[in-house]
């Protein structure tokens, strides 16, 4: 995109966003056009694991950056930002940006280790997804959605740290201790659910059980699991997506911290007067409704991959929140059906011989 279309598209624009929106962009266009010429759409993907912490790390640091950018797309802070965004070091947006980091570095290390961020690579579900819609329909979604919606969901993402940065808190207050403590927490849990992925993922393709160094990772799988074809142990005995679930409650935590601060949202950092005043929870809002909507999505296709089987463990296990999982046992009890899941699912059953149990 030229420059000067570029500078028209900021018009407008706070000066404190119009690096970001301009590194949108950017990444959007480039995801695109590198999709069209290497005829995989999983560019957005590889990206993920860092952009949420680049947008974070600008609002966070406005105070290093130079006031003109002395390069193209480097980082600057426009003359006309508050001067106490533009000078002063705030403490809730440092400490927002530092978990964000951590949330990177779990994400990246898991992606680099599942051969994520190889260029041949591309997510399982595109390809499903392509034989699924016809093609100028994939290459509309391709433009309209992955490219796109993706890019701009990644800027969502940093808009809480925008709206920290503007707080100007002179220190942290409890509400900050406390987020971060869980937001700290989520990721541990999250870490753990990877580690019981992949520990299960290379056991089913290998057949051998890896001594993992991670905690909570070392499960003895048995040739069971690995002929159930998905993960039913560990976290994945409590929620089916143990890992979404954590990737939604860490957005969520971090999107609470603004707005349960002592200081209101500025309102200075307000794009019109007409928005709605839960306008700071879209970043939350949006990224859960992306993960539900995925989730429906990856779960059709486990279902076409394990038909009885999948379909059992929807109705065993919660789809995301644990507490829901005893309810759902409670109502199998009633219907006298826990006991031939519970073996498939936890025990040594096969799908066959469960299909012959429900009938």
């Amino acid at each position: 995109m030229p420059p000067a279309i570029v500078e028209d598209v900021l018009q407008g624009i706070p000066p404190s966003l119009q690096w970001p929106v301009k590194i949108c962009l950017y990444t959007t266009i480039a995801c695109y056009v590198l999709s069209l010429a290497t005829g995989n759409v999983s560019q957005v993907d590889r990206i993920w694991t860092f952009m949420p912490a680049i947008y974070t790390a600008y609002f966070a640091l406005m105070p290093l950056w130079p006031k003109i950018s002395p390069l193209p797309l480097f980082p600057y802070t426009p003359e006309d930002v508050l001067p106490g965004v533009a000078d002063t070091y705030n403490p809730r947006a440092l400490l927002m940006a530092s978990l964000t980091v951590l949330w990177m570095f779990r994400l990246s290390y898991n992606t680099w280790r599942r051969g994520l961020f190889n260029l041949q690579d591309e997510d399982y579900r595109w390809a499903v997804l392509r034989q699924r819609i016809p093609a100028w329909l994939f290459h509309i979604t391709n433009l309209t959605f992955i490219a796109a919606i993706q890019n701009v969901i990644l800027f969502l993402l940093g808009i809480p740290t925008y709206i920290a940065a503007f707080q100007q808190p002179g220190q942290l207050s409890t509400s900050d201790y406390i987020l971060a403590s869980l937001a700290l927490l989520d990721l541990a849990i999250e870490f753990t659910a990877d580690n019981q992925q992949y520990s299960f993922q290379t056991y089913k393709h290998t057949g051998v059980i890896e001594k993992n160094e991670w905690l909570g990772a070392n499960l003895n799988w048995t040739p069971a699991d690995a002929t159930r074809g998905f993960i039913t142990r560990g976290l994945w005995a409590w929620s089916r997506h143990p890992n979404f679930l954590c990737e939604q409650t860490f957005w969520i935590l971090i999107t609470l911290f603004p707005i349960v601060a002592p200081e209101a949202p500025p309102l200075s950092v307000i794009p019109t007067s007409s928005i709605t005043p839960l306008w700071p929870l879209t970043p939350a809002l949006v990224l859960c409704t992306l993960f539900f909507s995925s989730t429906l999505f990856t779960e059709s296709i486990s279902l076409s991959k394990y038909p009885e089987g999948y379909r059992a463990y929807q109705q065993r296990v919660a789809m995301f929140v644990p507490f829901l999982t005893p309810v759902w046992g409670m109502l199998l009890d009633f219907q006298g059906k826990k006991k031939a899941i519970d073996d498939y699912l936890f025990g040594q059953t096969s799908a066959k011989t469960l299909a012959l149990k429900e009938e």
